[in-house]
């Protein structure tokens, strides 16, 4: 049986019965874990190795493992430090704060790994323009460049972890001042205004990155769909314009920022139809 599109969240520490029935049918390709899925590290590869067992190809096994506030797993886990320290270290020693990034996405991949985890949702590559509170000191920092740099080191880690790097939120969440886990971003600026957001990716795709997650950030000069929803952002510009040929992922269709594009089924259809995968 083939991977579908889909990838859904469980409930608990452990699947229940209707939990492995979901994960059989063929629209499911993975499981993205969560604080609520996580209590120990023996718990942790017991829960997905029992995701492994359920279907052939595997399903995938993700989670959001960025550092600072946002680490699903906790101890035993390393404390992963937020991505602006990093960038501060840029302050006095670029080179060290390079050879960090790198580092600490090894470190962070590494210990995922040797749990069976597939991939880790980061690294974050939105500029820290002081507007979006939600990305806040997850951003490395405020100059594209910088960020570009620190990324492609961080994703360098990662893959000598064997882990692939998610860079996101597609085309950016920094210049939205709502947070769209809660109710629908809107970025104003028009396309010249973001040049410097895209930078990281440009960066990241010409050194081999596998994967973007797209935001539901509204960029309504450009288009008045959510770029999650949107085929100019998908297919003209990630995969036309900046030539990216990796896995093309939505943010996640439970939040706020897309309740009002109607039931889960046609946020579902609208992602897909963008050219999400």
């Amino acid at each position: 049986m083939s991977l579908g599109p889909l990838m859904i969240g469980i409930e608990g520490e452990s699947l229940r019965r209707e939990e492995r029935e979901w994960l059989a049918h063929p629209a499911i390709c993975g499981v993205i874990l969560f604080s609520r899925n996580f209590t120990s590290r023996g718990q942790l590869c017991s829960l997905v190795e029992s995701i492994r067992a359920l279907r052939s190809p595997e399903l995938l096994v993700a989670v959001d493992q960025e550092g600072g506030r946002v680490q699903r797993f906790q101890d035993p886990f390393t404390v992963l430090p937020a991505m602006r320290e990093i960038g501060l270290l840029c302050l006095n020693d670029a080179a060290r704060a390079e050879d960090a990034a790198e580092k600490i996405g090894w470190l962070m991949a590494a210990e995922l790994r040797a749990c069976g985890v597939d991939m880790s949702f980061a690294p974050v590559v939105d500029l820290d323009r002081g507007v979006a509170s939600v990305i806040g000191d997850r951003a490395f920092h405020a100059d594209a460049e910088t960020v570009a740099t620190l990324a492609v080191a961080f994703m360098r880690g990662m893959r000598h972890a064997g882990m692939a790097a998610t860079a996101k939120h597609f085309p950016s969440h920094a210049g939205a001042l709502i947070d769209s886990h809660e109710a629908l971003a809107v970025d104003r600026r028009d396309y010249s205004e973001l040049y410097d957001d895209l930078i990281p990716y440009q960066r990241m795709i010409s050194a081999g990155l596998h994967a973007v997650m797209v935001s539901h950030v509204v960029f309504p000069a450009l288009d008045e769909r959510p770029a999650s929803f949107s085929h100019w952002w998908i297919s003209e510009q990630l995969r036309s314009q900046l030539r990216f040929t990796g896995a093309i992922i939505s943010d996640d269709l439970g939040m706020g920022g897309v309740e009002s594009a109607g039931p889960m089924t046609e946020r579902m259809r609208s992602a897909l139809r963008a050219g999400c995968d």
